[in-house]
């Protein structure tokens, strides 16, 4: 039986993840990822082959925590409250987690996706499948409830929330708890029947 692992892969994307955030895309290296989760050099290379991995890897955890998030709150999209609960939910998993926010906030292509492994991608395909899926549910489900547009709900679910968190983590802020209430109040507004 051979020894527990140091150092986990979550541990490698933690310090991932905060280098991101205080760096950007640059500071993730191989080297400094493996120096900032306190492993040596050598023990990150168990975990992630190369710096593509990594930065796959890194992303896909950060969407799907996101994800699963705004997935399980919006449900089956049956009513106004759940999308109101879906969209301020964007702001709450910002406010919870910062330094994730700013990953997501980046964009995929800041992560280098053409240098990813055709596995990577086929997990990052699969997790952006199942979202497309809910907001398609969401655009079918709420115009009849409300009498606004499909092109209002993806307003609603996803361009107000972030637009209202980008407009703080691009100048390297938290969003504050008002911009949850910001985001309610113009949700619900927008999707009032």
């Amino acid at each position: 039986m051979g020894r527990p692992a140091t150092h986990t892969p979550a541990q490698f994307l933690d310090a991932a993840t905060a280098l991101f955030a205080e760096g950007g895309a640059r500071a993730v290296t191989m080297a400094a990822t493996a120096k900032a989760a306190g492993a040596p050099n050598g023990s990150i290379y168990h975990r992630f082959p190369d710096r593509p991995a990594l930065l796959a890897a890194l992303w896909l955890r950060t969407l799907r925590d996101f994800q699963d998030l705004f997935v399980e709150t919006l449900g089956d999209a049956a009513s106004v409250d759940a999308a109101v609960e879906a969209a301020t939910s964007v702001v709450r998993w910002c406010r919870k987690h910062p330094d994730g926010a700013r990953v997501l906030d980046a964009g995929k292509q800041a992560f280098g996706p053409a240098d990813w492994s055709p596995e990577a991608v086929t997990a990052v395909t699969a997790a952006e499948e199942e979202l497309r899926k809910v907001l398609k549910r969401a655009t079918i489900a709420l115009p009849p409830l409300t009498g606004c547009t499909d092109e209002d709900v993806v307003l609603a679910l996803v361009e107000i929330p972030r637009a209202v968190v980008h407009r703080y983590l691009s100048t390297g802020r938290t969003p504050p708890p008002k911009a949850a209430d910001l985001v309610e109040r113009t949700v619900r507004k927008l999707l009032r029947p």
